[in-house]
């Protein structure tokens, strides 16, 4: 039932997505959907609430009487309680359902529905909540111009979507608060399928987090902490948090404010009440300022591609270059706790570039972490990347003796119609397991290595090599050589006879 609740919620929301955008593009109307999609979430969640706290005196949150002096009274009791178990508050009148059918009645919401945000907001302010919650709502904008040419039609739309939302029961008790927040990341990896190249800065494919969750946990019931500093939506941590039974804490970092804000919704839909997700430029950051108390546990990260840094950032890092990635993999590294996991995605380039900041790293990462598997990913795996990309698995204080090397094949083109999917990657972690060898995988000693280049290209060794297609040209002078050299043989025959 839970599963079936949560294909129906799914469909549900993005046929209304689909439905209401109109001539605005997936990502331009993903923050309206996805935000109000949060409102209506808290509201709910602050209406069961209430109806709780609300229960021996026979009265309904709702029905309360926010004029009356006994209403008045109630209202504080009831915001002081929600403040201290749900981080925020909202008066009957701020309720989701509420506004939904002032705009079916035809009222102008826009202004009222621009102050309940604030409220929100506001609400938490002196509180532990109020970082989780300052500048959540930034993103809906109810002045643009991309809702509607009148004040009338963009009040037309919002309240459209606040009608056919209230129409969706959320079920978001405690035992069902996944199925909420599993819908939720679906309705943000459909608008990544639709970003094209912008999908990157906030997704991760779905199988790609379950992947690499599962085996940097593999073994591991309880972590203190789970570092994600280019955390996109978030759904690498979350990932994690159905891994492993206890996490101690969540931290991200985000440096695109849209996008951050999307992180920090989707955490607490599922569950993560305080989400220790910063807004910040993580390469902004010296290396030598990450002390130990700032090492994690776990890393798992799929930073930008391709990207270029001015030297000013450069000089936070040791090993300089303006190759964002590279940059990135230094702050992985130096935030590992000795011991720590990792498992990064980068650009295949990564593994046999010849410049000297790439060799650098890698004699870096080999010297000082256990890189123990390298998934070499087909292209199309990650939306809009451009690339072809792998994953590096990595254990953090001791050098790497060998490197086990798995060349993902799925025979057929990759996608956002054809994504990755449970039996493409079974063989991979069935095998990695034991670092098996198969026509698919392979291990590299780090004393076969060039210790000049470091070089980790993936060359699988069960597949022969084929002789490289030879330009025309090239083909046409060889035959032009070889007749003259025929036309000189059967001279020297003809002068013999």
């Amino acid at each position: 039932m839970v599963e079936q609740h949560k294909k129906a919620l799914e469909k549900q929301l993005w046929n209304i997505a689909n439905a209401l955008r109109g001539n605005m593009s997936a990502d331009e109307f993903r923050d309206y959907i996805l935000g109000f999609v949060f409102y209506k979430y808290l509201s709910e969640r602050m209406d069961l609430y209430a109806d709780a706290v609300l229960k021996e005196d026979g009265i309904k949150f709702d029905a309360i009487d926010e004029n009356s002096e006994q209403g008045k009274e109630y209202l504080n009791a009831i915001k002081e309680e929600a403040i201290d178990h749900l981080g925020y508050f909202l008066k009957p009148s701020e309720l989701f359902h509420v506004l939904a059918k002032k705009g079916e009645s035809g009222e102008f919401i826009l202004e009222a529905l621009t102050e309940v945000l604030n409220h929100i907001e506001q609400s938490t302010m002196g509180t532990a909540a109020e970082d989780d919650f300052n500048g959540l709502f930034d993103d809906l904008d109810l002045t643009s111009n991309k809702l509607g040419k009148t004040e009338k039609a963009k009040n037309e739309l919002i309240s459209k979507i606040l009608i056919h939302l209230d129409d969706i029961d959320f079920l978001h008790d405690e035992t069902e608060i996944d199925v909420l927040g599993d819908a939720y990341e679906y309705l943000i990896g459909q608008f990544a399928s639709g970003a094209g190249k912008k999908a990157g800065e906030f997704y991760t494919p779905p199988m790609v987090s379950k992947l690499l969750a599962k085996l940097v946990t593999m073994g591991k019931d309880k972590l203190k902490s789970v570092y994600d500093p280019t955390c996109g939506s978030g759904s690498l941590l979350l990932r994690v948090a159905k891994e492993v039974k206890d996490v101690g804490g969540f931290y991200g970092q985000e440096s695109n404010p849209s996008t951050y804000n999307l992180a920090r919704m989707n955490m607490i839909l599922h569950g993560i009440e305080a989400p220790n997700v910063i807004h910040t430029n993580t390469l902004a950051e010296n290396l030598q300022d990450i002390t130990p108390n700032r090492q994690h546990d776990i890393i798992l990260a799929n930073p930008p591609f391709g990207g270029k840094e001015r030297p000013e950032v450069q000089q936070n890092f040791p090993i300089k270059t303006g190759e964002t990635a590279f940059l990135f993999l230094q702050h992985f590294i130096k935030s590992l706790k000795p011991g720590g996991r990792a498992a990064i995605v980068i650009k295949n380039t990564f593994l046999s570039n010849t410049d000297n900041a790439a060799i650098a790293l890698r004699k870096e990462l080999l010297e000082n972490c256990n890189l123990h598997t390298i998934l070499d990913c087909p292209g199309g795996t990650f939306i809009g990347a451009g690339v072809k990309t792998v994953v590096l698995f990595f254990t953090k204080g001791e050098p790497t003796q060998s490197t086990w090397f798995y060349q993902l094949n799925v025979g057929r083109n990759m996608g956002k119609t054809n994504p990755l999917n449970d039996k493409d990657l079974a063989d991979f972690v069935k095998l990695q397991a034991s670092y098996a060898d198969s026509d698919n995988s392979w291990s590299v000693a780090s004393s076969e290595l060039d210790n000049n280049t470091w070089d980790l290209s993936v060359k699988n060794p069960n597949i022969k090599e084929e002789a490289p297609l030879r330009e025309p040209k090239a083909i046409i002078e060889e035959i032009i050589a070889l007749d003259k050299e025929s036309e000189a043989i059967l001279a020297s025959i003809q002068e013999l006879l």
